[in-house]
């Protein structure tokens, strides 16, 4: 990517984490034990796992993967569980104070991040039954990294074969195939396997995604 769209990439990744500590600060101890739409993981460990990501000292992150017999994805549970014990207060201080922090996870990148924000953020969002409406700009930089090569743990490419999705909100659209439409938030919910936002997408695709999903 060129360098003016990595600075609006990386100034979209400090807003979302300034967005999410906001959002934690203002949630009670009950919203915050409420299932998140991201597996087994709570809202509050889902907040855990976005500032895991830029908070866990290198000793912390080595011996999760051992404790997770370097399965990343349960390295990954371990990490936002311990971070998510800290208090509401602390979680909210991390995310603000790593809000520019320039780390690039390998492979997926500044994009990568981003999208990881973005839906998780709905993840806590959602189920809460709060406003969840992103920015059409930043939403186009996850629908074009959802269906890219790099999209490696967010969205396999056999789940997208053979559709044609459509944004109807943005000027946007990706493959050949069966139809799948919708708003941009809800197509990259429905990307990353939320089967919960399937109602709100239209299409004869809408099957076939929800079979993959599911």
């Amino acid at each position: 990517m060129q360098r003016i769209e990595m600075d609006a990439v990386r100034a979209a990744i400090a807003e979302q984490r300034r967005r999410v500590a906001d959002l934690v600060e203002s949630l009670t101890p009950t919203q915050l034990d409420t299932p998140s739409l991201c597996g087994a993981w709570t809202v509050r460990q889902v907040a855990g796992h976005l500032l895991a990501a830029v908070d866990t000292p290198g000793r912390a992150t080595l011996s999760a993967l051992v404790r997770g017999r370097f399965r990343l994805h349960r390295a990954n549970a371990l990490l936002a569980a311990e971070v998510a014990r800290r208090p509401p207060a602390a979680l909210a201080e991390g995310l603000r104070r790593h809000a520019t922090n320039p780390f690039r996870p390998p492979i997926v990148g500044s994009p990568g991040q981003l999208t990881d924000l973005q839906v998780h953020g709905q993840d806590m969002r959602r189920p809460l039954g709060l406003p969840h409406r992103l920015a059409l700009d930043d939403l186009r930089i996850s629908l074009d990294f959802l269906t890219g090569r790099r999209a490696i743990g967010f969205t396999p490419r056999k789940r997208l074969a053979g559709l044609r999705l459509e944004s109807t909100d943005l000027d946007w659209a990706y493959g050949d195939g069966v139809p799948v439409t919708g708003p941009a938030e809800a197509l990259m919910m429905a990307m990353t396997g939320r089967a919960s936002v399937l109602g709100e997408i239209d299409g004869p695709g809408v099957r076939v995604l929800a079979a993959r999903i599911t």
